[in-house]
């Protein structure tokens, strides 16, 4: 793609840093269907021309045991200090982008089709919601990309999403995540 070209572009970014204590290890390999969940998740931004997966706790071994095709991998140093650093790494990877579609490594059921209905509604931003409940994907346009360098803690974009769009999509996907082993069992198909 032309350098111009690539930074107007929307892109994903997949957030897979942390250190998945409550697991009791790294969930981002965890098995689902025969696949990492990270694996899963990335799958969700199949239609994007470009996707970064930035990572932290482990990355060495995330990047052995998954299969990231061609995403860009970034990895997040101070990872440690939550959601908002990684997505600072991740934005500075994407800097220049028009739109930047977010999932997490631990949603291994929101699909492509969630991220082209969240995609197709306009404005600074918007977000998916599950019988009217936040979650993710969550897009974010130019106006609000500029201000990433506000994000601080573990809250990502929240703080910065009043009045963005919300769109149900609970007739689309299961928003359920794993914190936990016992999550995997529940969300096992």
């Amino acid at each position: 793609m032309a350098g111009e070209d690539r930074h107007s572009a929307a892109a994903g970014l997949l957030l897979a840093a942390g250190a998945g204590r409550r697991f009791g290890g790294p969930k981002q390999l965890a098995q689902l269907d025969g696949r990492p969940l990270i694996e899963h998740a990335l799958a969700a931004l199949a239609g994007l021309d470009r996707v970064v997966v930035v990572l932290g706790a482990r990355a060495d071994g995330i990047r052995a045991g998954a299969e990231l095709g061609t995403a860009e991998i970034v990895v997040c140093p101070d990872w440690a200090e939550g959601m908002s650093a990684s997505l600072r790494h991740g934005l500075d990877a994407l800097a220049g982008v028009e739109e930047v579609v977010i999932v997490l490594a631990d949603q291994p059921f929101i699909t492509a089709a969630v991220v082209a209905r969240v995609r197709a509604v306009p404005g600074p931003a918007a977000r998916a919601v599950y019988d009217g409940v936040p979650g993710h994907p969550v897009v974010v346009r130019r106006a609000l990309l500029e201000r990433a360098g506000e994000l601080r803690g573990d809250a990502g974009f929240r703080d910065l999403l009043e009045g963005a769009a919300e769109v149900e999509c609970s007739d689309l996907a299961d928003p359920h995540d794993v914190d936990i082993p016992g999550d995997l069992e529940v969300v096992q198909r």
